[in-house]
């Protein structure tokens, strides 16, 4: 099987193609990359940073099954008269977000690349542009086949990792999402992903409620849902400990108590990870059929052009892409 991985532009109005072109543009490739987008994302940055064009066009891209070590980009049909605004939220970068996610994923499906990096999108204009889909997490798990219940967004920087039990939802739906069943994949998709980068402490699982419920008197989840959940998983062998409250899990987790943690939701996760790791952190979708990794911020219009945007984020997943390919 080829080792060669697609990279989407995602919002092409947004922050994607600067970033591709300030890593790619003065980083030897050790595998083929297929840049999937229009290509007038790309030339504008090019322009704006005074760089000279550093990749092919493909004019099918299953081309790439057979490319050398390189840069390549492929721009679907749909998006040859893309009239690009960069630096602006509208629909049309969420069409192109969604169309080039499309491509990408047949090239996976038929196993011509092996692995995906995305690049920003904005969810609210991708689903003005007609995709029905809160984010790329749920995108792809439904375009892979896999289905929503059966992946787990992570996030992951130096000194902490962070699962997801829910991804997108309203705050109001939470609480019947989280089951018994889910929080058992996401401890098994976890436990993979922690053992696969040769880490050996628990992992750490979070209460639903404020002080992990204190015993049932501010909540029941944690009694009725998410201790027998933990309960099963160690009678399974898993090391994981808990249930924690989130006010304070996060903070030996992050001084190396624990390999990982598992949130709930969200913004319970993901608000101490982008505090400690903001600009460094790489967004993994676990149980997908193959490795899919992103940056961890947005679209970021308002610096988009600027040359302020820090790379690390996107080198990042670029690298972790390649070395959960290579492993």
């Amino acid at each position: 099987m080829n080792k060669n991985i697609c990279v989407t532009l995602g919002d092409p109005n947004g922050l994607g193609p600067e970033l591709i072109c300030r890593l790619f543009a003065q980083r030897k490739a050790e595998r083929a990359f297929l840049m999937i987008g229009p290509e007038n994302g790309i030339e504008y940055h090019l322009e704006k940073l005074g760089m000279e064009k550093f990749y092919t066009v493909l004019d099918d891209p299953a081309k790439i099954a057979g490319a050398e070590a390189g840069y390549y980009l492929y721009c679907p049909d749909v998006l040859k008269d893309f009239k690009l605004m960069a630096g602006e939220a509208d629909p049309e970068g969420g069409r192109a977000a969604g169309e080039s996610l499309e491509t990408a994923m047949l090239l996976l499906n038929d196993k011509i690349v092996s692995g995906l990096v995305t690049c920003p999108l904005n969810k609210a204009m991708l689903q003005l542009a007609g995709f029905d889909f809160p984010g790329h997490t749920e995108f792809l798990a439904n375009r892979s086949g896999v289905g929503r219940e059966n992946v787990c967004m992570h996030l992951g920087g130096p000194k902490l990792k962070v699962s997801l039990v829910t991804t997108h939802p309203r705050f109001v739906d939470i609480p019947k999402l989280i089951t018994k069943e889910r929080i058992l994949r996401c401890i098994d998709l976890t436990d993979k992903l922690v053992k696969s980068l040769g880490l050996e402490m628990p992992v750490a699982i979070c209460g639903l409620n404020p002080h992990a419920g204190e015993s049932g008197r501010i909540g029941s989840e944690e009694i009725e849902i998410i201790e027998p959940a933990i309960m099963e998983a160690r009678e399974l062998g898993y090391n994981v400990e808990g249930p924690f409250p989130g006010d304070t899990i996060f903070h030996f987790a992050a001084g190396g108590s624990y390999s990982a943690v598992l949130a709930m939701y969200h913004d319970q996760g993901l608000a101490p990870l982008k505090l400690l790791h903001f600009s460094e952190a790489v967004n993994i979708t676990l149980g997908l059929p193959f490795p899919r990794t992103s940056p961890d911020h947005g679209t970021g219009y308002d610096i988009t052009g600027t040359g302020k945007a820090c790379l690390d984020s996107f080198e990042a997943a670029v690298n972790t892409a390649e070395m959960m390919i290579d492993t």
